[in-house]
């Protein structure tokens, strides 16, 4: 009976080292450590809180083990976390260890004695084991300002007056300068700058009228219906008529249709009265454009006669020699 036991107990032993070798390992080859540079303070002073772990870097990679630091909130059981620090990494290469150290800056404004509860430092493995190490918690007085009863209260200051004192106001006077120089310098610039004359656009050399006439003639020369180009020729015809009606009465001519612009040269009187010549005209390209009609040769000629026509119909009425020396 007692042999079993004892067998029972060696098989106990060995299956716990089995399930937790990297526990067994990893605790032989780091130290941790967590100091407060002091015990006690007052409310609102600062506290340094200083992490540290000894690593034995052989053994650690042997067993391909990762130590990890606590990870502080920015506040806990009474205490703000004010700064903290990177991590620093010292390597000793005689001994091949490796220093770890992190610093946090605490404070707290509760009066009492708080701890700083233990800190749990992990490693890791590849398998995913973890193994933890504890820190100590260290408890720290918060003390409020002590205040003596038995003495009597003082009064309140009376407010101070300080001297005055021209160099404590000298970047401003140097920035106020400053923009007053730059201000007379810009004045000076814009004044002194010759003031460029303005570019007036020189008046066209050829009248619009001569130069609708001078097209339709240049047209009626190519013979273009002639060649049988049928479409070419009245779209060169109306076009040349639609940018004059443009440049000489102010209508959008050539971005409307045969309709709209029969409808908009009603306010221009001159040109309305040339109405029906200028809709026979319109009707009669539209069809050999856009329906493919063969107008006659007989046709041709009278739209070119037309278009001629209306030009000289509308031709502005000559200027008083007075105005044109103005």
């Amino acid at each position: 009976m007692r042999k079993r036991i004892i067998l029972q107990r060696i098989f106990l032993f060995v299956l716990l080292g089995y399930l937790c070798p990297f526990r067994l390992l990893a605790q032989d080859h780091y130290q941790i450590k967590a100091l407060a540079d002091t015990d006690k303070i007052r409310i609102g002073e600062q506290v340094k809180l200083e992490l540290s772990a000894k690593v034995d870097l052989n053994q650690l990679k042997a067993a391909n083990l990762r130590l990890t630091f606590p990870n502080l909130p920015d506040s806990f059981n009474h205490w703000e976390v004010v700064d903290r620090s990177k991590l620093d990494t010292v390597t000793n290469a005689n001994n091949n260890e490796t220093f770890f150290k992190q610093t946090f800056t605490l404070t707290s404004f509760d009066s009492g004695r708080w701890d700083i509860p233990a800190l749990r430092f992990d490693v890791f493995s590849p398998a995913g084991m973890v193994d933890s190490a504890f820190s100590q918690p260290i408890g720290i007085d918060v003390n409020t300002v002590t205040v003596d009863t038995t003495k009597a209260f003082k009064p309140i200051k009376s407010v101070r007056t300080v001297s005055w004192n021209i160099w404590d106001y000298w970047l401003y006077m140097a920035i106020g300068a400053a923009v007053v120089l730059l201000g007379l310098g810009l004045w000076l610039y814009f004044r002194k700058r010759p003031v460029k004359e303005k570019v007036v656009p020189a008046a066209p050399l050829e009248p619009v009228y001569d130069r609708t006439l001078r097209l339709l003639k240049e047209l009626d020369a190519e013979k273009v219906w002639q060649q049988g180009n049928v479409k070419e020729y009245y779209t060169r015809l109306t076009d040349i008529l639609r940018t004059y009606f443009e440049e000489q009465f102010g209508i959008a001519a050539l971005e409307q249709t045969t309709a709209e612009l029969l409808q908009n040269i009603k306010p221009v009187t001159i040109l309305n009265q040339q109405r029906d010549k200028l809709r026979a005209l319109l009707s009669l390209a539209d069809l050999a454009k856009f329906a493919k009609l063969q107008p006659t040769p007989q046709e041709h000629e009278e739209s070119m006669h037309k278009a001629v026509e209306i030009v000289e119909w509308t031709k502005p009425a000559a200027k008083p020699v007075e105005e044109q020396k103005a």
